[in-house]
């Protein structure tokens, strides 16, 4: 007889293919995502000093000073395609020549004024790659198996050279003929997608993030927002998604700062002011996993707190202008249109999460351990 193999529930299935895409997404991005901060605020200070006219765009410190912020983005799918290629398992040098491709200025010349380019005897469809996301991880993903099927089948003498010739050429091929157009594409339906759910009800959509972002995180689903972050700046110049995230953000720091006026163990006292702390800097890890979720009511009031704050972010159309997850330090990404209404609706759960929290009766201290000396 036969050995018998259990069958794996569909939903298990499913469940694995979504764990795999979100790690393989925070893999590609969470290496960058301190450098994106960084660039945002600079592009964020910048536009403020525009609009403040301390600067005017037509002086050669505001071309050098917009160079160093956006130079990041411009570049992207460079930095993209080598932490894609750490992440999958391919080199990573092949990978960034690959998105080097991309970036050349005579294509990118062509691709500006919509001409089309003939290669061997195909055509190539115009496509934005600068600040494009979505191309050049295709890109890397087939760039795995080229250079597998290369090592598989090349004589050892020849193989470490000719194998990243094959792979320059047959994925740069690929990606310009199909993955470009296809990547193109996508990020376009999904930037009309949810630009048409958010203007169906900006504050319901804002209600609904704002209390669901922070669970998010627990799971690391909020991985899946990033890449769609980023092509709305780059498809729209803005993005409400991110903007949308920051009063949850607060809240969590709210919560644990009035977990920290309950407290009595001192100890745990250090450990939600610090929670606190980093939370309103935009990292809620510390604040959710070592104070609110724990405590259970804390983290439940961070949620309604986020869908008030997220609704208020809505109602006032506040966007992102470059990439950074909201926090104190970040605060310029988010200026333009709506500026004072992501504040007031930031403070607003900020001071919900804090006041409500300092009112329920709170379970039982979770244990802290012992720092190693």
């Amino acid at each position: 007889m036969g050995e018998k193999h259990e069958e794996i529930p569909l939903k298990q299935v499913r469940r694995s293919i979504v764990n795999i895409i979100i790690d393989g997404i925070s893999g590609i991005f969470l290496p960058i995502v301190n450098i994106l901060s960084a660039a945002g605020i600079m592009k964020g200070l910048l536009a403020g000093a525009a609009a403040l006219e301390i600067i005017s765009k037509t002086e050669g410190t505001y071309t050098v000073l917009n160079a160093m912020a956006d130079s990041l983005f411009y570049y992207l799918p460079l930095l993209l395609a080598f932490t894609a290629a750490r992440k999958f398992g391919a080199n990573p040098f092949t990978a960034v020549v690959i998105a080097g491709v991309l970036l050349y200025p005579s294509l990118t010349t062509l691709f500006d004024n919509q001409e089309i380019i003939h290669f061997l005897g195909m055509s190539i469809t115009p496509v934005n790659y600068p600040a494009s996301a979505i191309p050049i991880i295709l890109a890397v993903g087939l760039l795995v198996y080229v250079e597998r099927f290369c090592v598989k089948i090349l004589p050892e003498v020849i193989r470490e050279f000719f194998t990243p010739l094959i792979s320059i050429v047959t994925v740069s091929a690929v990606t310009l003929l199909v993955f470009g157009p296809i990547g193109s594409l996508a990020g376009d339906i999904l930037a009309e997608g949810y630009r048409s759910v958010y203007n169906l009800s900006s504050v319901g959509a804002g209600m609904v993030l704002g209390a669901i972002i922070q669970p998010m995180v627990i799971f690391g689903l909020h991985w899946s927002l990033v890449p769609l972050a980023i092509n709305n700046i780059s498809v729209h110049g803005s993005d409400t998604i991110l903007a949308l995230m920051g009063p949850a953000a607060f809240a969590q720091a709210g919560a644990a700062l009035a977990v920290f006026i309950k407290a009595k163990d001192k100890k745990f006292k250090t450990l939600c002011l610090s929670a606190s702390i980093s939370a309103l800097f935009g990292v809620t890890e510390p604040a959710m996993f070592g104070v609110n979720l724990p405590l259970r009511k804390p983290m439940v009031i961070v949620c309604c707190a986020g869908a008030i704050g997220g609704g208020m972010v809505g109602l006032s159309g506040s966007s992102a202008i470059s990439f950074a997850f909201p926090g104190l330090a970040t605060l310029p990404a988010y200026l333009g249109d709506g500026f004072v209404g992501f504040l007031i609706a930031c403070t607003t759960g900020f001071l919900i999460a804090l006041i409500a929290t300092l009112f329920v009766k709170l379970g039982p201290v979770p244990a802290v351990e012992p720092s190693s000396k």
